[in-house]
């Protein structure tokens, strides 16, 4: 081998490390970023996220929307434990409405880095959604809900477009009928026995127009906590009606928690 040629060799050699070196760093920021887990609230299923996941994605966000059964707190939980679990590392976990309660639960968690609370339930530990709610009105929507013989409590679709999802189409809302999950009313009922909240960084999105969970019982959840607090003029649903909001909030706790 001429020395030219063997210069030449070593040189290729030398820029393919370097490639290597690049893509292996690359792939480590990937896997380093922290996921999102998604656990969605009653009268809904993971389906209910399918505007902001994109978005999400879209800043190469690695995201799991978990599928609640609605059968008992416990049983949401360990479904938000096994998604959890699955992730590479550190996790943001998102909570609407009754998933707030679960993700306050599921967060104790040691891969869960941090909270975001959307329209959400926030108990203390020892308490129960229906107890974390005492004291403010009730939303008119929760007065709505229909039971089945073993029950199961579900929303009406003239209830899930006026109270439920008033502010996205009425087309919308009819397919958000459809696929809604009934939640067991027992589940609201059962009591938190850890609050993640408590020691780890919360964000909290408060929907001003919201009929399912009375806004003043948001800020005040949001304000016990020590929430970073963004306030949406929105329905129960700010994920469908105002996705790129919703993104953000979760994006900067995801960049939050990647920085920690």
């Amino acid at each position: 081998m001429t020395v030219k040629r063997h210069l030449r060799t070593l040189a290729i050699a030398a820029a393919l490390a370097t490639i290597g070196a690049n893509v292996h760093a690359a792939d480590v920021k990937a896997s380093t970023k922290p996921s999102v887990v998604i656990v969605h609230g009653a009268f809904a299923d993971g389906s209910d996220w399918a505007k902001v996941i994109p978005l999400l994605q879209a800043k190469g966000v690695k995201v799991t929307a978990v599928q609640n059964p609605l059968t008992s707190l416990a049983d949401d939980v360990a479904a938000a434990k096994r998604a959890i679990e699955t992730q590479p590392g550190k996790v943001v976990l998102v909570g609407h409405s009754w998933g707030g309660t679960v993700i306050t639960e599921a967060g104790q968690h040691d891969k869960v880095g941090s909270l975001v609370y959307v329209a959400a339930f926030a108990p203390d530990a020892g308490k129960s959604t229906a107890e974390t709610g005492e004291g403010y009105p009730a939303a008119p929507g929760t007065k709505r809900f229909v039971a089945d013989k073993e029950g199961f409590l579900s929303l009406p679709e003239a209830a899930m477009r006026e109270d439920f999802a008033q502010d996205v189409p009425a087309a919308q809302a009819a397919v958000m009928t459809a696929t809604q999950g009934p939640i067991q009313a027992k589940a609201f009922s059962d009591k938190v026995t850890n609050a993640a909240w408590q020691g780890k960084p919360s964000w909290f999105i408060v929907s001003a127009r919201d009929r399912m969970i009375d806004p003043g019982l948001q800020r005040a959840m949001a304000k016990k906590i020590g929430a970073k607090v963004t306030e949406l003029p929105a329905s129960h649903v700010p994920q469908q009606s105002r996705p790129a909001d919703v993104a953000k909030v979760i994006l900067d706790a995801v960049a939050a928690t990647g920085a920690n």
